[in-house]
Protein backbone atom coordinates (compact mmCIF):
# COMPACT_ATOMS: atom_id res chain seq x y z
CA UNK A 1 0.00 0.00 0.00
CA UNK A 2 2.50 2.49 1.41
CA UNK A 3 2.18 6.26 1.75
CA UNK A 4 4.13 9.04 0.30
CA UNK A 5 4.53 12.92 1.21
CA UNK A 6 6.23 15.84 -0.62
CA UNK A 7 6.88 19.48 0.44
CA UNK A 8 8.52 21.98 -2.06
CA UNK A 9 8.38 25.18 0.08
CA UNK A 10 8.25 28.51 -2.45
CA UNK A 11 7.89 30.93 1.23
CA UNK A 12 11.84 31.20 2.18
CA UNK A 13 10.49 31.71 6.00
CA UNK A 14 9.19 28.24 6.02
CA UNK A 15 11.93 26.82 5.25
CA UNK A 16 13.67 26.19 9.23
CA UNK A 17 10.39 24.40 9.61
CA UNK A 18 10.78 22.02 6.50
CA UNK A 19 11.96 18.91 8.34
CA UNK A 20 8.66 19.45 11.23
CA UNK A 21 5.91 20.02 8.57
CA UNK A 22 7.51 16.89 6.27
CA UNK A 23 7.82 14.66 9.70
CA UNK A 24 4.03 15.76 10.48
CA UNK A 25 3.04 14.56 7.06
CA UNK A 26 4.74 11.04 7.16
CA UNK A 27 3.48 10.01 10.59
CA UNK A 28 0.20 10.47 9.25
CA UNK A 29 0.68 8.05 6.53
CA UNK A 30 2.27 5.49 9.00
CA UNK A 31 -0.71 3.10 8.87
CA UNK A 32 -0.32 2.88 5.24
CA UNK A 33 2.83 0.64 5.60
CA UNK A 34 4.51 0.53 9.07
CA UNK A 35 7.47 -1.53 8.11
CA UNK A 36 9.76 0.72 7.49
CA UNK A 37 10.50 4.89 6.61
CA UNK A 38 12.35 7.04 5.12
CA UNK A 39 12.99 11.01 4.27
CA UNK A 40 14.72 12.94 1.89
CA UNK A 41 15.55 16.60 3.04
CA UNK A 42 17.21 19.31 0.29
CA UNK A 43 19.21 21.79 1.74
CA UNK A 44 21.50 24.36 1.15
CA UNK A 45 24.86 22.80 0.32
CA UNK A 46 28.49 24.50 0.27
CA UNK A 47 30.31 25.44 -3.11
CA UNK A 48 32.70 22.94 -4.43
CA UNK A 49 31.18 20.31 -1.87
CA UNK A 50 29.29 17.54 -1.76
CA UNK A 51 27.30 15.16 0.95
CA UNK A 52 27.75 11.59 0.81
CA UNK A 53 25.04 10.11 3.57
CA UNK A 54 25.93 7.25 4.82
CA UNK A 55 24.33 4.06 7.00
CA UNK A 56 25.92 1.11 9.43
CA UNK A 57 24.25 -1.58 10.68
CA UNK A 58 26.95 -1.75 13.81
CA UNK A 59 27.25 2.27 13.80
CA UNK A 60 29.48 2.53 17.53
CA UNK A 61 32.24 0.54 15.58
CA UNK A 62 32.07 1.37 12.23
CA UNK A 63 32.44 4.54 12.27
CA UNK A 64 34.44 5.17 15.24
CA UNK A 65 37.26 6.79 14.17
CA UNK A 66 35.91 7.70 10.48
CA UNK A 67 37.18 11.08 9.73
CA UNK A 68 41.13 9.86 10.35
CA UNK A 69 40.33 6.55 8.51
CA UNK A 70 38.98 8.59 5.80
CA UNK A 71 42.48 10.64 6.04
CA UNK A 72 44.37 7.97 5.81
CA UNK A 73 42.51 6.93 2.22
CA UNK A 74 43.39 10.51 1.34
CA UNK A 75 40.09 12.02 1.86
CA UNK A 76 39.17 15.32 4.03
CA UNK A 77 35.98 15.33 5.27
CA UNK A 78 33.60 16.98 8.07
CA UNK A 79 31.12 14.24 9.55
CA UNK A 80 28.13 14.48 11.30
CA UNK A 81 26.91 11.68 12.60
CA UNK A 82 22.97 10.72 13.15
CA UNK A 83 22.40 7.56 14.37
CA UNK A 84 23.18 4.70 11.90
CA UNK A 85 23.89 7.40 9.42
CA UNK A 86 26.96 9.45 8.64
CA UNK A 87 26.75 12.95 6.84
CA UNK A 88 30.49 12.60 5.03
CA UNK A 89 31.20 16.10 3.44
CA UNK A 90 33.76 16.24 1.12
CA UNK A 91 35.16 18.35 -1.70
CA UNK A 92 33.32 17.20 -5.39
CA UNK A 93 36.38 16.00 -6.59
CA UNK A 94 36.88 13.51 -3.51
CA UNK A 95 33.95 11.40 -4.75
CA UNK A 96 34.74 8.55 -6.54
CA UNK A 97 37.56 7.83 -3.23
CA UNK A 98 34.88 8.30 -0.88
CA UNK A 99 32.61 5.81 -2.74
CA UNK A 100 35.53 3.18 -2.72
CA UNK A 101 36.38 3.86 0.53
CA UNK A 102 32.86 3.58 2.20
CA UNK A 103 32.35 0.04 -0.34
CA UNK A 104 35.98 -1.74 1.40
CA UNK A 105 34.53 -0.86 4.87
CA UNK A 106 30.89 -2.67 3.85
CA UNK A 107 29.09 1.20 4.58
CA UNK A 108 26.05 1.54 2.79
CA UNK A 109 25.41 4.79 0.87
CA UNK A 110 21.83 5.92 1.51
CA UNK A 111 22.15 9.20 -1.03
CA UNK A 112 25.12 11.92 -2.26
CA UNK A 113 24.88 15.19 -3.76
CA UNK A 114 25.44 18.89 -3.10
CA UNK A 115 22.31 19.57 -1.34
CA UNK A 116 20.31 15.93 -0.55
CA UNK A 117 20.57 14.31 3.27
CA UNK A 118 18.83 10.84 3.11
CA UNK A 119 17.61 8.97 5.92
CA UNK A 120 15.97 5.12 6.38
CA UNK A 121 15.93 3.04 8.11
CA UNK A 122 13.29 -0.23 9.55
CA UNK A 123 10.65 1.25 11.89
CA UNK A 124 7.60 3.23 12.43
CA UNK A 125 7.77 6.92 10.67
CA UNK A 126 7.35 8.65 14.59
CA UNK A 127 10.59 6.50 15.08
CA UNK A 128 12.85 7.04 12.10
CA UNK A 129 12.08 10.75 12.43
CA UNK A 130 12.88 10.75 16.09
CA UNK A 131 16.25 8.64 15.83
CA UNK A 132 17.54 11.30 13.24
CA UNK A 133 16.14 14.32 14.60
CA UNK A 134 14.41 15.18 11.04
CA UNK A 135 12.51 17.92 12.76
CA UNK A 136 15.50 20.32 13.30
CA UNK A 137 15.98 20.27 10.07
CA UNK A 138 15.55 22.88 7.63
CA UNK A 139 15.64 22.92 3.58
CA UNK A 140 13.83 24.23 0.61
CA UNK A 141 11.91 21.00 -0.35
CA UNK A 142 11.98 17.47 0.55
CA UNK A 143 9.91 13.89 0.06
CA UNK A 144 9.51 11.03 2.37
CA UNK A 145 7.62 7.67 2.41
CA UNK A 146 6.30 5.04 4.66
CA UNK A 147 6.34 1.15 3.23
CA UNK A 148 4.42 -1.67 3.20
CA UNK A 149 6.73 -4.21 1.78
CA UNK A 150 5.09 -6.55 -1.08
CA UNK A 151 8.26 -7.02 -3.71
CA UNK A 152 11.10 -7.23 -1.52
CA UNK A 153 12.20 -8.08 2.33
CA UNK A 154 11.81 -5.33 5.31
CA UNK A 155 15.38 -3.88 5.08
CA UNK A 156 17.25 -0.83 5.25
CA UNK A 157 18.53 -1.00 1.64
CA UNK A 158 14.85 -1.99 0.66
CA UNK A 159 13.07 1.02 2.24
CA UNK A 160 12.34 4.39 0.26
CA UNK A 161 13.67 7.07 -0.80
CA UNK A 162 15.73 5.20 -3.21
CA UNK A 163 19.11 7.61 -4.65
CA UNK A 164 21.12 5.83 -8.01
CA UNK A 165 21.85 10.04 -9.02
CA UNK A 166 23.46 12.93 -7.70
CA UNK A 167 20.57 14.79 -5.72
CA UNK A 168 18.21 12.90 -7.27
CA UNK A 169 16.10 10.45 -5.53
CA UNK A 170 12.41 9.04 -5.93
CA UNK A 171 9.33 7.46 -3.52
CA UNK A 172 7.16 5.40 -5.08
CA UNK A 173 3.57 4.19 -4.49
CA UNK A 174 2.36 1.20 -6.32
CA UNK A 175 4.03 -1.99 -8.37
CA UNK A 176 6.30 -2.49 -11.91
CA UNK A 177 5.39 -5.19 -14.30
CA UNK A 178 8.51 -4.62 -16.57
CA UNK A 179 11.27 -3.52 -13.92
CA UNK A 180 13.08 -6.95 -14.18
CA UNK A 181 13.61 -6.05 -18.23
CA UNK A 182 14.48 -2.58 -17.45
CA UNK A 183 16.67 -3.52 -14.99
CA UNK A 184 18.58 -5.63 -17.39
CA UNK A 185 18.77 -3.00 -19.84
CA UNK A 186 20.11 -0.54 -17.34
CA UNK A 187 22.51 -3.12 -16.14
CA UNK A 188 23.97 -3.17 -19.63
CA UNK A 189 24.25 1.09 -19.62
CA UNK A 190 26.49 0.46 -16.42
CA UNK A 191 23.79 1.11 -13.51
CA UNK A 192 24.45 -0.75 -10.43
CA UNK A 193 21.68 -1.94 -8.38
CA UNK A 194 21.33 -3.16 -4.65
CA UNK A 195 18.35 -4.30 -3.67
CA UNK A 196 15.39 -6.29 -5.88
CA UNK A 197 12.77 -3.52 -5.26
CA UNK A 198 11.42 -2.38 -8.55
CA UNK A 199 11.25 1.30 -7.28
CA UNK A 200 14.99 1.07 -7.32
CA UNK A 201 14.60 0.43 -11.31
CA UNK A 202 12.27 3.67 -11.57
CA UNK A 203 14.92 5.51 -9.67
CA UNK A 204 17.98 4.28 -11.90
CA UNK A 205 15.28 4.85 -14.90
CA UNK A 206 15.05 8.29 -14.07
CA UNK A 207 18.87 8.99 -13.74
CA UNK A 208 19.67 6.97 -16.94
CA UNK A 209 16.77 9.71 -18.93
CA UNK A 210 18.68 12.63 -17.10
CA UNK A 211 22.03 12.13 -17.58
CA UNK A 212 21.11 12.19 -21.51
CA UNK A 213 19.91 16.05 -21.30
CA UNK A 214 16.50 15.72 -20.41
CA UNK A 215 14.78 17.29 -17.22
CA UNK A 216 12.79 16.33 -15.03
CA UNK A 217 9.54 16.86 -16.42
CA UNK A 218 11.05 14.93 -19.35
CA UNK A 219 11.85 11.90 -18.19
CA UNK A 220 8.88 11.56 -15.99
CA UNK A 221 6.88 11.87 -19.42
CA UNK A 222 9.09 9.22 -20.74
CA UNK A 223 8.68 7.02 -17.92
CA UNK A 224 5.01 7.20 -18.93
CA UNK A 225 5.63 5.56 -22.14
CA UNK A 226 8.48 3.10 -20.56
CA UNK A 227 7.48 1.58 -17.33
CA UNK A 228 4.31 -0.89 -17.23
CA UNK A 229 2.34 -1.02 -14.07
CA UNK A 230 0.53 0.79 -11.55
CA UNK A 231 2.32 3.65 -10.01
CA UNK A 232 2.74 7.29 -8.31
CA UNK A 233 6.24 8.92 -8.21
CA UNK A 234 7.16 11.85 -6.17
CA UNK A 235 10.63 12.60 -7.07
CA UNK A 236 12.95 15.04 -5.96
CA UNK A 237 16.08 16.86 -7.77
CA UNK A 238 18.43 19.71 -6.06
CA UNK A 239 16.53 22.36 -8.30
CA UNK A 240 12.97 20.94 -7.52
CA UNK A 241 10.30 18.35 -7.05
CA UNK A 242 8.42 16.41 -9.47
CA UNK A 243 4.52 13.94 -8.98
CA UNK A 244 3.01 11.74 -12.03
CA UNK A 245 0.86 8.74 -12.17
CA UNK A 246 0.18 6.36 -14.40
CA UNK A 247 -2.14 6.32 -16.76
CA UNK A 248 -4.84 4.50 -14.61
CA UNK A 249 -4.36 6.34 -11.46
CA UNK A 250 -5.64 3.41 -9.25
CA UNK A 251 -3.06 4.52 -5.76
CA UNK A 252 -4.81 7.69 -4.02
CA UNK A 253 -3.12 10.93 -4.58
CA UNK A 254 -4.13 14.68 -3.43
CA UNK A 255 -2.24 18.12 -3.94
CA UNK A 256 -2.31 21.41 -2.43
CA UNK A 257 -0.62 24.71 -3.40
CA UNK A 258 -0.62 28.08 -1.44
CA UNK A 259 1.82 30.80 -2.20
CA UNK A 260 3.96 29.60 0.57
CA UNK A 261 4.17 25.50 -0.63
CA UNK A 262 3.45 22.51 -2.68
CA UNK A 263 2.48 19.72 -1.06
CA UNK A 264 1.94 16.28 -1.99
CA UNK A 265 0.17 13.10 0.19
CA UNK A 266 -1.18 10.39 -0.49
CA UNK A 267 -4.11 11.38 0.96
CA UNK A 268 -5.55 14.79 2.27
CA UNK A 269 -5.16 14.07 6.15
CA UNK A 270 -1.41 13.96 5.42
CA UNK A 271 -1.53 17.79 4.37
CA UNK A 272 -4.36 18.95 7.11
CA UNK A 273 -1.64 20.59 9.70
CA UNK A 274 0.13 22.53 6.85
CA UNK A 275 -0.46 26.22 7.09
CA UNK A 276 -3.18 27.72 5.52
CA UNK A 277 -4.33 24.67 4.45
CA UNK A 278 -7.77 26.08 4.62
CA UNK A 279 -7.06 28.34 1.83
CA UNK A 280 -5.04 26.24 -0.38
CA UNK A 281 -6.16 25.14 -3.74
CA UNK A 282 -6.67 21.31 -3.58
CA UNK A 283 -6.74 18.68 -6.09
CA UNK A 284 -6.22 15.05 -7.29
CA UNK A 285 -3.13 15.48 -9.59
CA UNK A 286 -4.47 13.81 -12.91
CA UNK A 287 -3.57 10.49 -14.52
CA UNK A 288 -0.80 10.08 -17.07
CA UNK A 289 0.04 13.92 -16.61
CA UNK A 290 3.47 15.08 -15.31
CA UNK A 291 3.79 17.93 -12.82
CA UNK A 292 7.07 19.50 -11.82
CA UNK A 293 7.95 22.30 -10.47
CA UNK A 294 11.95 24.18 -9.67
CA UNK A 295 13.14 27.74 -9.31
CA UNK A 296 10.83 29.71 -11.16
CA UNK A 297 9.63 26.91 -13.34
CA UNK A 298 6.23 24.74 -13.36
CA UNK A 299 4.34 22.36 -15.69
Amino acid sequence: MCGIVGLFLKDKALEPRLGELLSDMLITMTDRGPDSAGIAIYGAGAPGKVKITAQSADPENEFKGLVAELELAGVAADVTLKSTHAVIEIAEDAVADTRAFLARKGLRVMGAGESVEIYKEVGLPKDVVARFDIRAMGGTHGIGHTRMATESAVTTLGAHPFSTGADQCLVHNGSLSNHNNLRRVLVKQGMKFETQNDSEVAAAYLTSEMAGGKDLGQALTSALDDLDGFFTFVVGTKDGFGVVRDPIACKPAVMAETDQYIAFGSEYRALVNLPGIETARVWEPEPATVYFWDHGKAA
